[in-house]
């Protein structure tokens, strides 16, 4: 491997790295350690910044990159979920419908490929918007836990904030998958 190759594949393992770290944090996160959690959590945050920065800026773009960053991401998220759902923290049918909406995405997304061979990949807006109350949900929900109780109806209007949007988001997939799945391969 030449030094480019070497070089181009920093960002990935930037990426590997917050992957490795999700465990230590979940453990921490259940520990009620919430201090090392979020100091874990915002260097995780800006290590996925710094690789997406990286690919973008030296051109360090790869299959593997494209790959790999937003499974990091879900990760994370799904991890985070559980542990705060083990805990009570957050309601369980909140985090059953978030994997479930998840679950459903993937066997869509399999079933897409099968049927035509080839898969075209693209967040939604309203899965962008999902993800980004999923990420902010977790954020208030460790600060609820760890500094500052916040009010019962914020921590509940945003569970279903996050719960709509999850629904929304996987209808959406599912109407574009269908769409996508039974389009007539000449088209």
């Amino acid at each position: 491997m030449n030094r480019l190759n070497v070089r181009e594949q920093i960002p990935n393992i930037i990426t590997v790295i917050r992957i490795l770290s999700i465990a230590p944090i979940c453990w921490l996160l259940w520990r009620e350690a919430y201090a090392l959690a979020l100091g874990l959590l915002v260097v995780a945050g800006l290590s996925d910044a710094l690789d997406g920065f990286l690919a973008r800026r030296y051109g360090w773009l790869t299959r593997l990159g494209a790959i790999l960053d937003p499974v990091a991401d879900k990760l994370f998220v799904v991890s985070v979920f559980i542990v705060f759902g083990l805990q009570g923290t957050l309601s369980w049918w909140l985090v059953c419908l978030v994997l479930g909406r998840d679950v459903v995405i993937v066997l869509g997304a399999i079933a897409c490929r099968l049927l035509r061979g080839r898969l075209e990949m693209r967040p939604l807006m309203i899965s962008k918007l999902n993800t980004g109350l999923q990420i902010f949900l977790l954020a208030m929900t460790l600060l609820h836990v760890a500094l500052y109780p916040l009010p019962e109806w914020f921590n509940q209007g945003l569970q279903w904030a996050v719960a709509v949007t999850t629904c929304l988001s996987g209808i959406a997939y599912v109407i574009l998958w269908g769409r996508y799945a039974f389009q007539r391969s000449d088209s």
